[in-house]
């Protein structure tokens, strides 16, 4: 049984972590590290409470799943119900209901903003080098069957291509959102679209994109 002591201890690593994670790259952030700046004497903290590296980055990144899983089920259904009309055709709809989430998830903290720039790194690398139960929890947030759909309403492409530019558009889609927000908290940086704006626009150029036509 956790005491509230324990209990402290895991949201100051796991909050640790996230930042670490995002900021210095998954493999990258040192754990003892991570455990000095939570305060933490005891340098093996992670691995006691996490038991490794993954251990405390599947916890970070669960952080976050069911807000998203929500909101992509949500917007897939409206983009399902909605007939194939308007300047992106047939993308758009599946488009919002794959960055929406992501807008919306990075409007609502810092560590929403850590959260994506933590994804898009997972999604560049090669997938079998994401241990099984990184892929688990990634897979719960519902993102595959929006992906899924978009997959469905593509242009025909062949599939080195078609993989290529989903996965860059991936991890486009993540950056741009997670800059965006932290572009927000500076008032030094350059004037933002507020979230709807910012999204339609992000979705026509993502559409652009996908349906380029193949060199």
């Amino acid at each position: 049984m956790t005491t509230p002591a324990g209990a402290e201890t895991r949201r100051k690593l796991v909050e640790t972590a996230t930042r670490a994670f995002a900021e210095d790259g998954i493999e990258r952030a040192s754990l003892l590290d991570i455990a000095r700046r939570a305060g933490q004497r005891n340098r093996g903290a992670v691995h006691y409470h996490f038991g490794s590296r993954t251990g405390i980055l599947a916890v970070v990144l669960e952080g976050h799943v069911g807000f998203l899983h929500e909101r992509h089920a949500a917007l897939l259904e409206t983009a399902l119900a909605t007939p194939y009309d308007g300047p992106q055709a047939p993308l758009g709809p599946v488009l919002e209901a794959l960055i929406r989430p992501c807008v919306d998830l990075a409007d609502r903290d810092w560590e929403g903003r850590c959260f994506l720039v933590i994804v898009a790194e997972l999604i560049g690398a090669d997938p079998a080098s994401v241990d099984p139960t990184i892929r688990e929890v990634m897979a719960r947030t519902g993102g595959q069957a929006v992906y899924d759909e978009l997959e469905e309403r593509l242009p025909p492409l062949p599939h080195d291509l078609r993989v290529e530019r989903l996965t860059l558009m991936t991890t486009f889609v993540l950056r741009a959102v997670a800059d965006r927000a932290q572009s927000v908290e500076q008032p030094q940086g350059r004037p933002q679209l507020d979230a709807d704006r910012f999204t339609a626009n992000l979705v026509a150029m993502v559409a652009g994109m996908l349906t380029a036509p193949a060199p």
